[in-house]
């Protein structure tokens, strides 16, 4: 039950942000908010006025939640593996950073509060690409798998991308460089690689085992050498 709500909640990572994503995106550009014959928009330019700032915040909460899911289950399956280092501690610490920061991100528009909006975007994009970093480790340390082989160098290289895609944000936001679409291109690509390392988790996940609790019904029932003893002992308080 765990491994497969585990498998879904990625995949529910990757379709639902997504669809929701390109969503908000054309109700932008439908009502005229952003003019993408300018120059291609932020993320958090199409979501500064209603109703697809409304989409926004609710998207990314969404995603905090099932983000911190994710990575819950993530440090219990490295630490199950035998694993109990400090960077399985240090994944999850900055995996509950992360979600954190996509939450601030979401629920402060730019247009109100801009310094904690970018706050939480450093937090989501920054930290997250240091979790991942850590995950591209401890795959080549945890127990050797057949999953192993190809997901190694994949993560490895999507970490990579999401690097150099996050450099060019950086330098696009602080530099008047001229390359401001180029800055917002990678802003959005970057979201994009950062929903394929997190569906990249369904294929592990899949080698969970759990199993499931039960009451059985003859547990409930009363010994009759006791329920005798404690009709014959204990007596009911006189009004």
């Amino acid at each position: 039950i765990l491994a497969e709500s585990t498998v879904c909640c990625n995949g529910s990572i990757k379709i639902l942000t997504t669809v929701l994503v390109l969503a908000r995106f054309g109700i932008a550009v439908s009502n005229e908010t952003v003019n993408i014959t300018e120059r291609f928009p932020y993320i958090s330019e199409c979501g500064t006025y209603d109703p697809q700032s409304c989409i926004f915040s609710q998207v990314c909460n969404i995603c905090a939640v099932l983000i911190l899911w994710v990575v819950v289950i993530r440090f219990q399956q490295v630490r199950d593996y035998g694993l109990n280092s400090k960077v399985n501690i240090a994944s999850i610490v900055l995996g509950f950073i992360s979600s954190l920061g996509i939450s601030i991100l979401g629920s402060f528009r730019q247009s109100v509060l801009f310094g904690i909006h970018v706050f939480g975007a450093f937090l989501a994009f920054f930290v997250g690409l240091g979790y991942f970093w850590l995950q591209v480790w401890l795959t080549y340390k945890v127990q050797p798998s057949k999953d192993r082989r190809w997901m190694g160098p994949l993560r490895a290289a999507l970490c990579s991308i999401c690097t150099i895609l996050i450099i060019t944000m950086a330098i696009g936001l602080l530099f008047d460089t001229g390359y401001r679409s180029m800055a917002s291109i990678s802003e959005w690509a970057l979201a994009m690689c950062f929903f394929v390392l997190f569906g990249l988790f369904a294929s592990e996940f899949r080698h969970i085992d759990c199993h499931r609790l039960t009451v059985q019904n003859q547990g409930l029932k009363q010994d009759p050498e006791h329920q005798r003893w404690w009709d014959h002992n204990v007596q009911p308080t006189e009004q």
